[in-house]
């Protein structure tokens, strides 16, 4: 995980690096997922952004989550759980 979008307490999605190197957003977080991940977030100085062009802010630390990702262009991205 890299980055996230809303705040550090109520996250609404992450920004996370796919095995080649893609950074993408993922969908929005469930309320429970949410509330696990967000106390684990520190938010980095700035703004980021995915190679399409969405906005994140950046992260510092080693926050691991485990996702499912499509194998298509626009692949969705969907948070399963904190690792």
């Amino acid at each position: 995980m890299v980055g996230f979008t809303g705040t550090a307490q109520h996250p609404k999605a992450l920004a996370v690096r796919l095995p080649d190197g893609r950074v993408a957003l993922s969908q929005r977080l469930t309320p429970a997922l949410a509330s696990v991940v967000g106390p684990r977030l520190v938010p980095g100085p700035g703004r980021a952004f995915t190679k399409a062009g969405d906005s994140y802010t950046p992260a510092v630390g080693d926050v691991v989550v485990e996702v499912v990702a499509g194998t298509t262009r626009h692949a969705v991205v969907t948070v399963m759980r904190l690792r």
